[in-house]
């Protein structure tokens, strides 16, 4: 339930509502506008009964919403969230930003070619795995806390945040000590635990989309987030699992206009695991773009040929230097 309060409404008012919903044993989540104050009702399994509170002094009107997710959504929050990762803003009406980097760190000599190219090719924000959740168990997994140094030595050698996934709670504290922005693999998009832990940091989250998941469930998987008090997530459009087999997984732009629409958290692309091949990565790009995301991850490696992890949908630093001039060509014409 969403009570809106009228623009006039006194603090007093604000207080005597939010009083007034703790009796009926459930919380008040005053939500702050430009125009007036909006109260989301959290913790009811079913209907409220709202007689009690709709003839209040500086109630507006009050709304039932039935959404799983509630935080989340633009009924709660109208405006559009932006998130910080170091001085990087992400989301709203802010260009687009640039997550580049290769899909794992392999070495000092590896990371730090890579993290050049992509800051000089013009990238916002330096991507790479150290903890990686594999198909199978006989494929390089990362290199685990040294990966994380590496990481977090050539971001700051490039002056770039860094992001990076954790798979597990066991992870956070390392994860958290050298990244600046924490990633949610589609695989742990469910991980409800998981959800909940970094839903208690404050810390900037990714939350990629699952595979196999609706809309609804990708919203109300960063809802378990907000529920926890983390408004800092940005969402990831992945690729989701079809029928198709020409392609890694099946691009679904579609959600990108639908999250803006359901949800005031930015939605970011990754058009490399999407399709899983090289040549498909820029124009899927520039798709994105023109459909309004918020930004892109990208996979870049300085040797894709000889990379451990995913070579075949990675981008050389001359493909992605061209891709970004063109992306920015693409800004320039793209008014949002």
């Amino acid at each position: 339930m969403l009570i809106v309060m009228d623009q006039s409404a006194t603090t007093a008012q604000i207080e005597a509502v939010n009083d007034s919903v703790k009796e009926m044993g459930l919380r008040p989540e005053p939500i702050p506008g430009s125009q007036r104050t909006a109260i989301g009702v959290l913790g009811n399994q079913g209907y409220i009964d709202d007689s009690g509170i709709r003839n209040l002094p500086g109630v507006r009107e009050i709304i039932h919403v039935s959404k799983p997710y509630k935080l989340v959504s633009r009924d709660f929050h109208p405006e559009s969230t932006i998130v910080k990762v170091g001085e990087v803003e992400v989301g709203g009406e802010l260009p687009p930003v640039l997550m580049a980097g290769p899909c794992s760190v392999e070495s000092e000599a590896q990371m730090l070619a890579s993290a050049k190219a992509v800051k000089q090719a013009g990238a916002h924000i330096l991507r790479g795995g150290a903890f990686k959740p594999r198909t199978g168990p006989h494929s390089f997994q990362g290199l685990g806390v040294e990966g994380l140094k590496l990481l977090r030595s050539a971001g700051d050698e490039m002056e770039m945040p860094v992001v990076t996934e954790v798979m597990r709670i066991g992870q956070l504290d390392d994860v958290c000590r050298y990244a600046d922005l924490i990633q949610i693999g589609a695989r742990n998009m469910q991980n409800f635990d998981l959800l909940k832990e970094v839903g208690k940091l404050n810390f900037p989250v990714l939350l990629k989309r699952g595979m196999s998941a609706t809309i609804e469930e990708f919203l109300a998987a960063a809802e378990y987030i907000v529920a926890e008090g983390n408004g800092q997530v940005i969402l990831c459009e992945r690729g989701i699992r079809t029928f198709e087999t020409a392609t890694r997984n099946t691009l679904d732009l579609t959600v990108v206009p639908l999250v803006q629409q359901m949800s005031h958290l930015p939605i970011i692309v990754d058009p490399s695991h999407a399709t899983g091949r090289r040549a498909l990565v820029p124009v899927m790009a520039k798709a994105a773009i023109v459909c309004g995301a918020n930004g892109l991850m990208i996979e870049v490696h300085n040797n894709p040929a000889q990379a451990l992890c995913d070579g075949a949908q990675s981008l050389d630093g001359e493909e992605f230097s061209s891709l970004m001039k063109d992306l920015q060509h693409l800004n320039s014409c793209y008014k949002r």
